[in-house]
């Protein structure tokens, strides 16, 4: 019987013993089938790692040198002689600081005590009163941004009238610049009365499909070539609005340069509509800063507002000094630019026409402002160098950075914004001529390089 024991013991342990051998073998062919496919996966996963690494290194090779780019630019701007234009960018932070410090005391009595929350009696409600004046409005409100001083406009707007909707043009600056922010933030939405590149007529106000409580004209359109319509046409468009029960606003960033196109004061051109937005930095070479006008209530909602959005800065002195400095400096100045630029304009194609250029074109032929475009066709590096080097090598700042046309627009095309303030009075039309012809020497030279 024990014998039997042992027999059946030891073909219990012979079993077990092939089991465990089954089982070892199971494991290692399941080793010899995962094996590859675990090498496929860390392959892979090292390739993911390797081409997120190298798209890692080409952004910031891209940032390197779109910064080393921009630095080359500005010490060119710096260096230069001559200009059409001064731009904020060329002074340096010791030098603004230092010019706000000696003038301010010219616009404002420096021994008063700092802005708190933009308090009315402070240098903030000063420039509001000033403002407010300026424009023939019984009240103004400051803003540290003229995205959020628009935005706040059209949403009061949109909560006293009932409809959301606001008309504008599609390349007005809510809709390219600001991130999609009427909507996103504020909850409305826009219609485009035209896609030309030009202010809506009054026909096509009328002819929108849709009602709308509020329309939005920016003066001037920046984008389309800083173009203004006619008085008469301007009088007519809001005629039309009004005629839709819809409230009209004035993006006017830049309504400072209005005055001599339209042959009317700055009361006169902003009393057609129901609110007004104005920029101390453009036009006026402020720090920052900008200020929505209106009736008394809607300034105060305005306030209420730019509270939630974050916008009621604890102390705003030095953008208001020097804002104030614009009004009292660059506004009285700005149709003596606004004359120039029209000289200018017809010197670059009186310039290009010399330098025998196949094609291209100043827009509008007569600047509607002291701003305006010009469109080249070459690829728009190869002008901003050309461009860069005439600085360099000339000391002459004719031309700054060049962009591509829209997507849409046809290739090999690019344009450049060009402004003229006071250093541009100094030039006369053979100067602006002579500069051209050497700047298309440098385009010609970059282009065959």
């Amino acid at each position: 019987m024990s014998a039997v024991m042992n027999e059946d013991a030891e073909h219990g342990r012979g079993r077990q013993a092939d089991e465990r051998k089954g089982e070892v073998a199971e494991e290692r062919a399941k080793r010899r089938t995962d094996e590859p496919e675990e090498m496929k996966r860390t392959e892979e996963r090292q390739e993911e790692e390797r081409q997120e690494e190298e798209r890692q290194e080409t952004e910031e090779r891209e940032e390197t040198e779109e910064a080393r780019q921009w630095r080359r630019r500005l010490a060119a701007w710096r260096g230069a002689d001559r200009r059409l234009s001064w731009t904020s960018a060329e002074a340096t932070l010791g030098q603004r600081l230092a010019e706000l410090a000696a003038d301010a005391g010219t616009v404002h009595d420096l021994d008063e005590t700092v802005d708190i929350y933009g308090n009315e009696d402070g240098v903030v409600g000063e420039l509001e009163r000033r403002v407010a004046t300026l424009l023939g409005f019984p009240a103004a409100v400051f803003f540290p941004t003229g995205t959020m001083a628009q935005q706040v406009a059209l949403r009061c707007w949109a909560g006293r009238t009932g409809n959301p909707v606001v008309a504008l043009h599609p390349l007005a600056h809510p809709e390219v610049h600001e991130r999609g922010a009427l909507g996103t933030v504020s909850g409305l939405r826009t219609v485009h009365p035209t896609d030309a590149a030009r202010l809506p007529t009054a026909d096509e106000v009328r002819g929108l499909e849709e009602p709308f409580g509020t329309l939005m004209l920016e003066l001037p359109l920046r984008d389309a070539g800083c173009l203004l319509p006619t008085w008469d046409e301007l009088e007519e468009v809001v005629e039309a609005a009004r005629e839709r029960d819809a409230l009209v606003h004035f993006d006017g960033a830049r309504l400072w340069e209005c005055t001599s196109h339209f042959g009317r004061d700055l009361k006169e051109i902003a009393g057609l509509a129901d609110s007004v937005y104005v920029s101390f930095y453009k036009s006026l070479g402020g720090l920052s800063g900008a200020a929505l006008v209106g009736p008394e209530s809607f300034v105060e909602e305005a306030r209420a507002w730019r509270h939630r959005y974050g916008g009621n800065v604890f102390q705003q002195y030095p953008a208001a000094l020097s804002a104030l400095l614009g009004l009292e400096r660059e506004l009285p100045r700005l149709p003596a630019y606004v004359a120039h630029a029209a000289v200018v304009a017809e010197a670059l194609r009186e310039g290009f026409e010399a330098a025998a250029v196949p094609w291209f074109r100043v827009h509008p032929e007569v600047p509607h402002t002291h701003e305006f475009q010009v469109w080249l066709p070459y690829a728009p590096e190869v002008l901003t160098e050309a461009a860069v080097r005439q600085a360099e090598e000339t000391g002459v700042v004719l031309f700054r950075r060049w962009s591509a046309g829209s997507p849409g627009g046809a290739p090999g095309v690019a344009f450049t914004e060009v402004g003229v303030t006071a250093p541009g009075l100094e030039w006369t039309a053979d100067d602006v001529k002579g500069a051209v012809v050497t700047f298309m020497e440098f385009v010609l030279r970059g282009g065959r390089g």
